[in-house]
């Protein structure tokens, strides 16, 4: 019988007890958590589903990524998406604006990259423009399909593509797209300090073809080194570059040149498209589609009554109780977002577009930052809160990236004496006798931890590592006595450029992009640099991995293995989980694969469905 939500709320609670005496638990259960440290490659219940049942503990080896066809495609038909979320889509609906995941759920269904990549994450010639290199000029030229057109018909030009490079590097520009992919190109870093009216590099050879030359010609611009959602001129080029974000054009009009087409738009809620039957790649087969947004309290009822198709991502805690639920097929990948814990170190300089890195901030010492990493079991909550379905996150580039996720790195596993020895040693002691430990000064020491909102788990899991870190004497408070949306939570740790003082540490999680640098994180220019840090070694070795000997494979490999060697030791985050992607998935629907599965032939207009009405559990 299904648990109620109250019912998983007390059972979370109750498990927040059962991880707060994982300390005192045998030998054996730190041994499983290092046994979880190896990664997705171990299958904790030895791909045996009958075990699984019964402990109650899956793995992602367990699922395909790729939706089994149950009969031929139907001409015409809709589906409709669910994009689970505890809050609206917040609706900059264009892939040169948008901040969050919610609104990129969005946009994906009718705007996309005119490039397409393979299982590496490589660029290919498969997608809606084909480019060359030429290394000696460090240059790329690119050249448009022909047949590839805006929704309302006009075609997707050169111009277009340098229009959207021009509105980034603007200074008025007030998204968060700007960093290394754009100050690669020869004269960007001119033109966004105002002292270029153009950009040198970028150069408009005719309709369909643009040539761009770079400054830094790096191993990464043939993954996602370069900018490819060009914005239509046609539309948004009277439009103040400030005020382009929150235009009609965006928020209520979206165009794009993708499968689908925006219909309507109910903010934050719903939005309606019909099929573009120009699309680049051929007619879409379904006639079009409506995206719901979907609470996750309600999820399960919303897929086994029909009233959704299909998910952008099932809340894996979930599954267990759900997994025989007959009218859908799970499909699952590794998914390339890491949770982790990030530490304030400083604030975001505006003025200079970079991180400021305060001496003095209260998590400053690294010590004390090690010794929460020790504090908690990551391991246990990967199985307990997750099933199995998230486990112990070691390095902050996930295995999503194979080629360069380095499992060897030793980074700390649950450990509470050894916490409480690195307290001790850094001065970190309990003057007053009220069990919480002062700072090495004697002042006391309350650190604002900041969380979001969303499923059941999301507040005891906050609360279990709120009780782990006072197991060894920390004070750490939740931000305000609550979580916080989805939206707000963003905005506060400073996605737009203004870090709320109040913070102190967080919890969120990152999404890797499909080039493996990780400079649009943690270098030192980036907005989405969210703990503020920066130091002379992780400058050095995001720098080596762009760099021209990076172009040699086993180099580059070599120097991100290092790189997270150094973070580990560094510590401005820690992640916390590595995830599975789940996707519920109607079994009337065909032709579909999880969105995350790189390299993937089929495409988003080859979708269908067997029959008109969804099956029902």
């Amino acid at each position: 019988m299904k648990k109620s939500s109250l019912a998983k709320l007390l059972f979370a609670m109750m498990l927040i007890l059962l991880l707060a005496l994982v300390g005192c638990g045998s030998e054996d259960e730190d041994t499983q958590g290092e046994q979880n440290d190896q990664g997705q490659e171990e299958d904790t219940n030895g791909g045996d589903e009958d075990d699984a049942e019964d402990d109650g503990i899956y793995s992602i080896d367990d699922f395909s990524p790729v939706k089994t066809n149950e009969g031929e495609a139907i001409d015409g038909g809709t589906i409709t998406f669910g994009l689970v979320s505890d809050t609206p889509f917040e609706g900059t609906l264009n892939h040169n604006f948008y901040s969050g995941n919610p609104d990129v759920q969005v946009i994906d269904w009718f705007s996309e990259s005119l490039l397409a990549v393979d299982e590496n994450y490589a660029y290919t010639q498969e997608g809606a423009a084909t480019f060359e290199v030429n290394e000696e000029e460090q240059s790329i030229t690119f050249t448009i399909r022909d047949n590839v057109n805006w929704h309302d018909g006009e075609p997707v030009t050169a111009e277009d593509w340098l229009f959207a490079h021009e509105v980034i590097g603007d200074p008025d520009y007030d998204g968060p797209r700007y960093g290394q992919t754009f100050t690669s190109i020869e004269g960007m870093e001119e033109y966004h300090a105002g002292e270029a009216d153009t950009i040198s590099g970028m150069e408009v050879i005719d309709e369909k073809t643009l040539k761009i030359t770079y400054a830094n010609f790096t191993p990464s611009l043939l993954s996602s080194g370069i900018w490819t959602y060009p914005l239509a001129k046609h539309i948004f080029e009277d439009i103040p570059v400030a005020d382009m974000s929150s235009s009609d054009a965006v928020r209520r009009e979206p165009i794009g040149f993708g499968p689908f087409i925006v219909e309507s738009i109910v903010p934050g809620e719903s939005v309606t498209y019909v099929k573009n039957e120009d699309y680049w790649r051929g007619e879409p087969t379904l006639d079009g589609l409506t995206l719901i947004v979907v609470n996750e309290n309600v999820v399960v009822q919303s897929l086994q009554n029909g009233t959704v198709d299909l998910v952008n991502s099932f809340p894996t805690d979930q599954y267990p109780e759900n997994a025989d639920m007959s009218n859908v097929e799970f499909l699952g990948d590794i998914d390339n977002t890491y949770t982790y814990i990030g530490f304030k170190l400083g604030s975001w300089d505006a003025e200079n577009n970079r991180v400021d890195m305060d001496p003095d901030a209260k998590m400053a010492d690294v010590e004390l930052r090690r010794a929460m990493w020790y504090a908690v079991d990551n391991a246990t909550v990967g199985e307990r809160f997750y099933n199995g379905l998230r486990w112990n996150a070691t390095t902050l580039i996930p295995p999503s990236h194979p080629d360069f996720h380095d499992d060897t790195i030793e980074a700390p596993l649950y450990d509470p004496e050894r916490a409480n020895e690195i307290l001790d040693a850094a001065g970190y002691e309990d003057v007053t006798g009220d069990g919480f430990r002062e700072d090495p000064d004697g002042n006391e020491l309350v650190i604002n931890f900041a969380s979001m909102s969303g499923g059941d788990t999301a507040e005891p899991l906050a609360r279990y590592y709120i009780q782990s870190w006072e197991a060894v004497g920390l004070n750490v408070q939740l931000l305000d006595g609550r979580l916080i949306e989805f939206n707000s939570f963003y905005d506060r740790v400073g996605q737009r450029g203004e870090d709320d003082p109040a913070i102190d540490i967080y919890q969120a999680a990152w999404g890797v992009g499909s080039d493996v640098d990780p400079s649009g994180l943690y270098g030192p220019n980036a907005i989405f640099n969210f703990p503020r840090y920066e130091s002379e070694g992780n400058d050095e070795l995001l720098a080596r991995g762009l760099s021209e000997e990076a172009f040699d494979h086993a180099y580059r490999q070599e120097v991100y293995s290092e790189w997270q060697e150094f973070m580990v030791e560094e510590i401005p985050v820690f992640p916390t989980v590595y995830r599975a992607i789940l996707v519920p998935v109607n079994n009337r629907v065909v032709n579909y694969n999880i969105p995350t599965n790189a390299g993937s032939e089929i495409y988003r207009y080859q979708i269908g469905v067997t029959q008109e009405e969804p099956y029902t559990n």
